[in-house]
C-alpha cells in the first residue's frame, strides 16, 4: 500500500482517538454549557482567532441553523470597536487551544466586566485564558502532526464537540424537524423538509379515475390519457375500492381469454394504499418505495375514502425530492 495512504490513515485514526479522548471527559461542566445556552436571553458569541475563529465560526453557524442565535466576533476586530457586538446577557465562547492567544487576552478583561457568561474552550485547563472562563471545558490532545505543532486533531475536536453542543441543545429545547425546516426554507434541503403532497398533487380532470363497471377497453383509455400508468376505481359513492395499473392489466391478460369483455373490477388490486395531502412529501416517497409502488392516491384525512389526487413519484423526481 502506498506510503500516502498510510499517513491519511494514521492522521484519520489519530482525530478520531482524539474525539474519543475528549468524549471520556465530557463531565456536568458540559451540562451546564448546555443549560447555560438554553437559559441564554442574548446570544452566543463565538470568539477565537486563526483555525479556532475558523472553527468558532462554523459552531456559530450550526448554532444559528438549530434556532439558537449565535454570532462570531473576531478578537483583534474587538478591541477596535466591535466589542460593541456585545450585549448583557450574552454567552461568550473563547476558543483557544493554548489557552495563550495574544489578543484574546489582550480584550479578555474588557468582555470580563459586561454581564455575560464566559465559556473557555482550551487544551490547556491551567492558562491564562481559561482563569477568565465561568465554565472551561478541556479539550487537550496531541495533533496529528508528525511535530505535534499543526492544528490537526485539535481543531477536530473543538469541531466535533460544538457540534455535541448543537445536538444537546436541540434535545433541551425540544427542537423539531418542523422547527429545522422553517429555518432552512432554501434548496434542496428545504424542499425536502417543507414541501407537502397537497403541493405536488393532480387533480381535477388530471386525476385518473373510473368505476367499478367501467369497461377495460375505457380504462386503458383513462391510463394511456392521463399519463400516469394507473387509474383509480371508484363506486358509485365515489370511493376509492381499488387500482388499475400497467402491471394489472398485463395479468389480466394472462389471467383472461378476451380481457376487453371485461370490467375495472376484475382487473383491479384492492385496497390500494393512500396518503393524507398534509403529508411531507419525503413520506410519501418511503411510503412508495417500502411498497414498491410508483403512485399513491390522495385524500384529505385518515379514513377518508374518496380520493381527491394522486402523487406520481415523477412528481417527486421533478420537485428533486426523490
Amino acid at each position: 500500500m502506498s506510503r500516502y495512504v498510510d499517513i491519511g490513515k494514521e492522521v484519520l485514526r489519530k482525530e478520531a482517538d482524539a474525539i474519543l479522548s475528549i468524549m471520556a471527559c465530557l463531565n456536568e461542566d458540559f451540562e451546564k454549557v448546555v443549560n447555560t445556552i438554553a437559559q441564554c436571553k442574548g446570544r452566543v458569541v463565538m470568539t477565537g482567532i486563526g483555525k479556532s475563529g475558523l472553527i468558532c465560526k462554523k459552531i456559530a453557524s450550526t448554532l444559528s441553523s438549530i434556532g439558537v442565535s449565535a454570532i462570531f466576533l473576531h478578537p483583534a476586530d474587538s478591541i477596535h470597536g466591535d466589542l460593541g457586538i456585545l450585549q448583557n446577557g450574552d454567552v461568550v465562547i473563547v476558543v483557544s487551544n493554548s489557552g495563550e492567544t495574544e489578543e484574546l487576552i489582550k480584550v479578555l478583561p474588557w468582555i470580563r466586566r459586561m454581564d455575560v457568561t464566559m465559556v473557555v474552550i482550551t487544551g490547556v485547563l491551567e492558562s491564562t485564558i481559561a482563569k477568565y472562563g465561568d465554565i472551561v471545558l478541556g479539550v487537550k490532545v496531541d495533533e496529528a502532526c508528525p511535530h505535534n505543532v499543526v492544528p490537526t486533531s485539535s481543531t477536530t475536536a473543538t469541531l466535533a464537540l460544538g457540534d455535541a453542543l448543537a445536538i444537546a441543545l436541540m434535545d433541551k429545547r425540544n427542537f423539531s424537524i418542523e422547527d429545522f425546516a422553517s429555518l432552512h426554507p432554501g434548496g434542496t434541503l428545504g424542499r425536502k423538509l417543507l414541501l407537502t403532497v397537497e403541493e405536488l398533487m393532480h387533480t381535477g380532470e388530471q386525476l385518473p379515475r373510473v368505476f367499478q363497471d367501467t369497461p377495460t377497453k375505457d380504462v386503458i383509455f383513462e391510463i394511456t390519457s392521463k399519463r400516469l400508468g394507473v387509474t383509480a376505481v371508484l363506486n358509485r359513492d365515489s370511493e376509492l375500492v381499488g387500482v388499475v395499473t400497467d402491471g394489472d392489466l398485463r395479468r389480466a391478460i394472462e389471467r383472461y381469454d378476451n380481457v376487453l369483455s371485461r370490467s375495472a373490477s376484475d382487473v383491479m388490486t384492492k385496497n390500494p394504499k393512500v396518503i393524507k395531502k398534509d403529508a411531507l412529501a419525503t413520506y410519501a416517497l418511503k411510503k412508495m418505495e417500502e411498497f414498491s409502488i410508483t403512485s399513491l392516491f390522495v385524500v384529505e384525512k385518515e379514513g377518508e375514502k374518496r380520493p381527491m389526487g394522486i402523487i406520481h413519484i415523477h412528481d417527486l423526481l421533478k420537485a428533486k425530492i426523490a
